[in-house]
């Protein structure tokens, strides 16, 4: 899931700083976005599989539930914003409409796909039961830069874009 993660930023963040037309700016965003999206497919089908493989039950903990809503709700987003922005596109007027309602949910996708990660850490800190030492200190430092790198994202959304 740190590449879905992972291709969400670059997208985010590629549609204030990629150089060039504003065309090439939302087909990267538009592309980075496919990634992420197949990489979260990914990730869910395979976290499934391995579930059935050790028999553990599916869907039982607030990651899993949060996991699944994020690649549902992302999924979504993609196609409404595919067939509103990119093709065949809505009427401008229309588009401008749109566009406040794809950014909230867009970054609302993306604090729940962090929120998804950070819970995934404390899941993880339980099954193995680590003890304080090392483990435990690599653990809580990947959620710290974890939280550091959605307050990062936020603002270069939040800020204006610089020219």
């Amino acid at each position: 899931m740190l590449i879905y993660t992972q291709c969400m930023l670059l997208s985010i963040m590629s549609y204030k700083t990629v150089p060039g037309t504003k065309r090439t700016q939302k087909l990267v965003h538009l592309i980075l976005h496919f990634i992420a999206l197949g990489a979260g497919i990914f990730g869910v089908y395979i976290a499934f599989r391995y579930h059935d493989k050790e028999s553990i039950p599916d869907m039982y903990t607030l990651h899993s539930w949060l996991g699944l809503s994020t690649i549902c709700l992302f999924g979504l987003q993609w196609v409404f914003a595919f067939f509103s922005f990119w093709f065949p596109g809505a009427e401008m007027p229309t588009r401008g409409r749109l566009m406040p309602w794809h950014w909230f949910a867009g970054m609302i996708i993306f604090l729940m796909a962090i929120l998804t990660a950070e819970t995934g850490l404390v899941q993880r800190f339980k099954d193995l039961e680590l003890k304080p030492g090392q483990e435990a200190l690599i653990v809580n430092f990947t959620g710290l830069l974890t939280l550091l790198f959605a307050i990062a994202v936020s603002l270069s959304v939040i800020l204006p874009r610089g020219n």
